[in-house]
């Protein structure tokens, strides 16, 4: 007890100096996730994707981003073998947030997008190994976490697909594009509306005091779709008919739409994950806190102080400024040529993909599932539209983070072991 009295502050100011390291690499890697395949379809420039992600990822991370956040992740240790000794949490809680955050900076810096919540739990796993030894580990969880390497990309590679394919037969192949979009466009309207809705309700606001249970949730976002369907379809009748030489079936004005409408997916997106995975970042960084204000007791969760929210949110924007721009070049244009309406389906399919999982409590990762989407939006035009190096190269990185976030925390947590005694 006398280790955590006599280094307390230093704990603190080096869990916050890696809380924001680790918050940094979410945003240089995660951020892509909401917009890649806005900036890859060219429905926004990469300026402005970067200015709507620092608005909506701050926005997410400071509002929602959770008052109270489980100090051991998701269920991977038990904190009763921490109680002895406290300050082996403290120790691997910093190890475990410099060693997710060096491995985020090298993925960012080849342009990897791999999971940050993989980065995290590797980690973990790695200073639960090395304090703890292998029983003290959920391997039921782990194994969960693991299985979502294939759920989420195919789920929601398979949602993309029929939603592309669904845009290409009633839009694509009809006689007149433009009249079929101005006919079916606003389904995909009340779509977006519903979806972004759910992501946002049921991802993001629970920490505002707004606690809707999934029903209420879904009845207010049908609600809210309807009314965006209304003002699209009042908003439709104003657009006018453009030809242009180059454009012989009128495809220039219905992408347009889409890329409209990606705009509304893109800012939900970075929302929902603000205030998602800023929680990788500030979990481990709170129970540092709580352990050294309490003097060593373990609780199971810990209160975030509101200014740790705003230390995570700059750390994902500062990311997103100077690394964001390598892993959305990944996704936006590396996997496959995007357009609009391809941008458009693949995102959609993404949030859907996270609504389900929410509803569900199936652990997914973000990063996963909106690289499956893309793949499906890919594989709709046929297998030779997908670049297959870069997707070996992905999914090698995929596989390669959880051993290497769990490799460096273990050297990491020996060596504040060996500091602090």
């Amino acid at each position: 007890m006398s280790i955590i009295a006599q280094h307390g502050d230093i704990f603190i100011l080096l869990a916050c100096a890696f809380g924001f390291f680790m918050a940094w690499g979410v945003g240089a890697n995660d951020v892509a996730n909401a917009m890649g395949t806005s900036v890859g379809s060219r429905a926004i420039t990469i300026k402005q994707a970067i200015l709507i992600a620092i608005v909506f990822e701050f926005l997410g991370a400071w509002l929602a981003g959770g008052q109270v956040t489980e100090t051991i992740r998701k269920g991977i240790i038990d904190p009763a073998l921490l109680e002895q000794d406290p300050q082996l949490l403290i120790y691997g809680m910093l190890a475990s947030l410099l060693a997710a955050g060096t491995w985020l900076m090298i993925a960012s810096m080849k342009g990897w997008p791999v999971s940050t919540t993989h980065s995290i739990v590797g980690a973990i796993v790695g200073f639960a190994l090395a304090g703890l030894g292998i029983d003290a580990i959920g391997w039921s969880k782990v194994g969960q976490i693991a299985a979502s390497w294939v759920v989420s990309p195919l789920l929601a590679g398979s949602i993309a697909f029929m939603l592309f394919k669904s845009i290409q037969s009633m839009i694509f192949d009809a006689e007149d594009p433009f009249a079929a979009a101005k006919r079916y466009v606003p389904m995909y309207v009340f779509l977006v509306g519903f979806i972004v809705s759910m992501v946002t309700l049921t991802k993001g606001l629970k920490h505002v005091g707004l606690h809707l249970n999934f029903t209420q949730s879904l009845l207010l976002s049908v609600l809210l779709g309807l009314v965006l369907m209304f003002i699209g379809i009042q908003r439709e009748k104003r657009i006018a008919r453009s030809q242009r030489q180059s454009d012989a079936f009128g495809f220039q004005g219905v992408e347009r739409v889409f890329g409209v409408l990606m705009i509304f997916t893109a800012c939900a997106m970075a929302f929902a994950h603000g205030s998602n995975d800023v929680a990788n970042a500030v979990g481990p960084l709170a129970a540092v806190i709580s352990v050294v204000n309490t003097q060593g007791d373990v609780g199971g969760s810990a209160s975030v102080p509101w200014w740790v929210l705003i230390l995570g949110g700059g750390g994902i924007v500062a990311g997103l400024i100077t690394y964001g721009h390598k892993v959305i070049a990944t996704v936006g244009t590396g996997i496959t040529e995007l357009t609009p309406s391809r941008g458009f389906a693949a995102t959609l399919a993404a949030a859907t993909t996270v609504v389900l999982a929410s509803g569900t409590g199936l652990p997914i990762s973000t990063t996963h599932t909106l690289v499956g989407a893309v793949l499906g939006v890919g594989l709709a035009r046929g297998i030779a539209a997908l670049n297959m190096r870069v997707l070996g190269t992905i999914v090698m990185s995929w596989l390669i983070t959880l051993p290497a976030g769990a490799g460096l925390a273990i050297a990491f947590f020996f060596m504040f072991k060996g500091i602090f005694g």
